[in-house]
């Protein structure tokens, strides 16, 4: 038998406004990810004796890969007709709509070229940057619950959640007008996220030659995020008009090459042998060079 029971889910996604600026809770947790994620990354540049100087420019290069790959997954995986007709529209970040599949290659060509640029090992980097990417992927769920988006259907279950479907009117002074108990994917998303965080943040202090395995951590990360996204947008509702006549969504579609890529990167990994250094060739750092993250060529 069903039950009656549910959670109304009427919070105004905006904390305030004055004038035409106005910070929001998605924003916000947004942002308090990257605070994170760059106290994490001091711990690791530390244990590796790297310098803060490179550690800022590793933040500025994440943060706009972040964003921009993001935003032109959504624009081109989920809405191309519109944007490729509207190109000025891909700018307008303010309107919504990021991908987590775009930004799961936007970071990484970051990445990439930050390495290249600075002679690092680009899986030294991108193997610690997914620990801090599960705990932003976290914040950004809590986000989305925040503005009531990207839930999923119908439920039964006691905590499902009725959000406002129109919630531009809602503020204007409409009446609300709620969806019916559904999923609250954003919180199954977000805990998932905490989880994978927890276990990445462990076994990089728990399991030492996990971490020296280059790729290993980065393989894990992709197979486990993009597993669990591939299940859940069966519960999810469909973003996009399209998806309705297409046997899968096309969030489950894009989800299948990360997890053959993070299946190949842990295989990879796990035949090579273990190597700590973060520079290529595995030039060692010299301990008077900390302070501008140069490395000392091998003699």
């Amino acid at each position: 038998m069903g039950t009656n029971l549910f959670i109304t889910w009427n919070v105004d996604p905006s904390i305030f406004a004055l004038g035409s600026f106005e910070l929001r809770y998605y924003g916000l947790l947004f942002g308090l990810g990257f605070v994170i994620d760059y106290f994490l990354f001091k711990r690791f540049f530390k244990d590796a004796h790297l310098s803060m100087e490179l550690l800022d420019n590793l933040t500025v290069w994440t943060i706009v890969a972040t964003i921009a790959g993001a935003r032109l997954g959504h624009c081109l995986f989920y809405e191309p007709d519109y944007y490729l007709s509207n190109p000025l529209e891909i700018f307008k970040i303010w309107k919504g709509g990021l991908a987590s599949h775009g930004a799961a290659i936007g970071i990484p060509v970051g990445i990439y070229l930050f390495s290249r640029k600075k002679r690092m090992s680009f899986f030294w980097i991108i193997d610690r940057i997914v620990i801090a990417v599960a705990i932003t992927g976290a914040f950004v769920r809590l986000g989305n619950l925040m503005n009531s988006e990207i839930y999923g259907g119908v439920t039964n279950l006691p905590w499902g959640f009725r959000f406002i479907e129109n919630m531009f009117m809602w503020r204007k002074g409409a009446e609300p007008m709620y969806s019916l108990p559904s999923h609250p994917t954003q919180i199954y998303e977000s805990l998932f996220c905490f989880l994978v965080f927890g276990f990445l943040f462990w076994a990089y202090f728990r399991r030492k030659e996990w971490i020296q395995r280059k790729g290993l951590f980065f393989g894990m990360f992709l197979v486990l995020i993009f597993v669990f996204r591939f299940f859940i947008e069966f519960i999810k509702n469909t973003q996009v008009d399209i998806e309705a006549d297409m046997t899968l969504k096309i969030g489950q579609y894009l989800s299948l090459p990360f997890i053959a890529l993070g299946i190949y990167f842990i295989l990879r990994a796990l035949k090579r042998p273990a190597n700590s250094t973060p520079y290529i060739g595995g030039d060692k750092i010299s301990p008077d060079k900390t302070n501008t993250g140069t490395a000392r060529k091998k003699k």
